[in-house]
């Protein structure tokens, strides 16, 4: 049997267990095992911008915290907890930015003041939109929190549950956010000609 057939055999609680004795090869496998997951994950809740620096964060914060982890055969709910909360500190500080630039760009011009705040720069300059960049269009002009649910939960196909762990939110503040994210999607898409 090949090497990469064992590695694949080899489980998440093994491969935990071992980093957590300072096996940098085992951090290697499950970084291998999740780096997509995690990239697809972050590319949902915070878009291209910065995507290499943030996943990077996310494994470097894992690897740091990996001695501290109590429950190991939870690991993927644990990275994905890692995940939200890199992309949630990415959100604010790139919403302080955008507050900064957007109080600077009134200063200078006062007539750019109305609609200023709901300017989304990383999606400016395209004329043509397809049906996934609109998804995307979407998903960015929804708050931090309804897209988390709605990324881990419809695209990333997690259990409600699970979802509440990660987010640290009850099961029913889940639903609810899935919910009213969904409407907010729904309109958006709407709104852009796409019949539903």
């Amino acid at each position: 049997m090949s090497i990469a057939n064992n590695n694949a055999e080899i489980t998440d609680l093994e491969l935990v267990r071992k980093c957590q004795k300072g096996d940098q090869n085992s951090f290697r496998l499950l970084y291998q095992r999740y780096q997509y997951k995690v990239r697809a994950t972050l590319y949902k809740l915070c878009g291209s911008e910065l995507l290499d620096d943030l996943q990077q964060e996310v494994f470097l914060k894992t690897w740091k915290a990996l001695p501290k982890l109590r429950e190991a055969k939870y690991f993927s709910t644990w990275l994905y907890r890692i995940c939200w909360n890199v992309a949630s500190d990415h959100s604010l500080s790139r919403k302080r930015d955008q507050d900064r630039q957007q109080n600077q760009i009134a200063q200078a011009k006062q007539s750019l003041n109305t609609n200023l705040g709901s300017v989304n720069y990383s999606q400016t300059g395209l004329l043509q939109l397809h049906y996934q960049e609109l998804i995307e269009l979407a998903l960015q002009n929804i708050s931090l929190e309804h897209r988390a649910v709605i990324v881990l939960h419809d695209l990333e196909d997690l259990p409600q549950k699970e979802i509440a762990e990660i987010l640290a939110i009850p099961v029913g503040t889940v639903k609810s956010r899935l919910f009213r994210a969904r409407q907010i999607l729904r309109q958006f898409l709407q709104q852009q000609g796409v019949n539903l």
